[in-house]
């Protein structure tokens, strides 16, 4: 029965998949005037020119078939911005068109998706959610209060990696800056640290957000042909609802002891975090328990995986160019000298140090194609026609490379944004989106960017670096490895050593 039951649903899938295509290729039959792209395959589309890094396999498509072009990715209908132009049509012209969310079926696990500020398209809920953080968390306002948290987790990270060199051992510095976030997270959300700086907590919390990424990034045929949804083909759902349910476990038990320490008598336990905002919010209907723990789920994946992999690849390719690292300490050096740790303020004053930053996210965006947008109605954009429900994706990688716009666009060079060039990453350059843009630019962005200075600067002042194993920096494995986010495909692993620096 279940083998007859196989059949007849490839069959119709057949079917409605070649009618799709015939469809797609007769004049009158579809809009006529969408942007160009290659000829599609019956039933699968072109859904096998995207191979294993699609931010690479886009940006060569888009050599031959333009900055705009149309793919079809079995049902779906794919439209692809590749340069900055393109981008700012889609980001900020045609942002409220555009602003949609695709949904992608991984989301669906646990019904994540239902109450999430990633995935939502905007309506009333998302606009709550949207409010929600930039007035609670993430405004100038509150950023200020917490500095002194962000000082004592910058501390914390220092210790672990004097530790390091005192036992002569390497430090994983991805996991490392992951463990700091993460508890800089915890800590404003719930008042505790979740793990430390190379604890199995910290490696469990970690693995744990990276394979949601990765699962969350794959090529999936359920989101290509809806009508086989249902059986997770590749069992990426049935992944995530694995990986998502450990990170509500986690928030079930601290949700429990607080409603717990909120009800102790006669004196109710109060911390004043997020946790306590949303659970008063939460006795009032707006927000329920899914929604809580929806919310921190968005914040703590994105939030410490994102600005971990960025640290990761700044140290990876400072390492790899040891004269720009030089450059990078004698700058701390000379503006911060032995004042340890450095404030935050002291950022405004180190400009080579924000250029490394800066072109960290050039050559490795933490989200190498933005989250796809989703057409909310049908667009015209330079002649062309984005037809509604077309799923809208933005090539920040092929972007943030392109040779009409940077020299020598596969190099590290930071002092390209050095002296004149006032190219920023908050979302007003469309050379360099590495958080998007527009309504649906990422909310943490100023948070994530405060922590990537404040690591790396600590980790450049206080010790001097060398590469595991004794390997020279032209020989290191600079690969990566394409998901939600763009990850080094080996793990960093550096010496510490105390500065020598008078």
């Amino acid at each position: 029965m279940m083998e007859f039951f196989t059949l007849v649903l490839g069959l119709l899938l057949v079917l409605w998949s070649l009618r799709a295509w015939i469809s797609a290729l007769i004049p009158g039959t579809s809009h006529r005037r969408l942007p160009p792209g290659p000829v599609p395959l019956p039933i699968v589309g072109s859904l096998f020119e995207l191979g294993n890094k699609p931010n690479e396999s886009l940006a060569r498509l888009a050599q031959t078939y333009g900055p705009l072009m149309t793919l079809k990715l079995g049902h779906l209908t794919t439209v692809v911005a590749s340069t900055a132009n393109m981008a700012k049509e889609v980001l900020q012209t045609h942002d409220q068109a555009l602003a949609g969310r695709m949904v992608l079926d991984a989301v669906r696990a646990l019904n994540h998706y239902q109450a999430s500020v990633i995935w939502l398209s905007p309506s009333s809920r998302w606009r709550n959610l949207r409010k929600l953080c930039n007035n609670q968390i993430f405004t100038s306002q509150r950023l200020n209060a917490s500095e002194s948290l962000r000082r004592q987790k910058i501390e914390e990270l220092v210790a672990h990696v004097r530790e390091s060199v005192q036992m002569g051992r390497p430090v994983d510095i991805g996991q490392s800056a992951f463990a700091t976030s993460l508890n800089l997270l915890s800590n404003t959300m719930f008042s505790l640290d979740l793990a430390r700086p190379g604890s199995d907590t910290a490696q469990d919390f970690k693995a744990v957000v990276r394979r949601i990424m990765e699962e969350a990034g794959k090529p999936n045929l359920s989101d290509y042909f809806p009508i086989v949804r249902p059986l997770d083909l590749q069992g990426i759902k049935r992944s995530m609802t694995i990986y998502v349910g450990r990170l509500y476990k986690v928030f079930d038990e601290i949700i429990d002891q607080r409603l717990v320490s909120r009800a102790s008598l006669p004196s109710p336990t109060r911390n004043n975090d997020l946790l306590d905002i949303l659970l008063d919010q939460d006795s009032s209907s707006e927000f329920s328990r899914h929604d809580i723990k929806s919310l921190f789920g968005d914040i703590f994946v994105a939030g410490t995986d994102t600005t971990s992999t960025t640290l990761e690849w700044a140290m990876a390719e400072l390492l790899h160019k040891p004269e720009s690292m030089v450059k990078a300490q004698l700058e701390l050096q000379e503006n911060v000298g032995d004042r340890k740790p450095m404030e935050e303020t002291d950022v405004a004053r180190l400009p080579y140090l924000q250029a490394v930053v800066k072109e960290t996210l050039r050559l490795h965006p933490p989200a190498p194609l933005l989250l796809p947008h989703k057409a909310e109605a049908e667009v015209e954009i330079c002649g062309f026609t984005v037809p509604k429900d077309a799923q809208v994706l933005v090539n920040v990688w092929a972007i943030e490379r392109d040779p009409s716009i940077w020299t020598n666009p596969d190099l590290f060079v930071p002092e390209r944004f050095l002296g004149s060039s006032g190219i920023d990453v908050r979302g007003r350059d469309f050379e360099l989106t590495p958080f998007g843009a527009g309504r649906r630019i990422c909310p943490g962005m100023p948070l994530a960017l405060s922590m990537v200075h404040l690591m790396l600067a600590a980790l450049l002042h206080s010790f001097d670096w060398k590469i595991e194993g004794g390997i020279s920096p032209n020989d290191m494995d600079m690969a990566d490895k394409f998901g939600i986010t763009l990850q080094k495909a080996l793990p960093l692993r550096a010496i510490p050593l105390e500065a020598t620096r008078s």
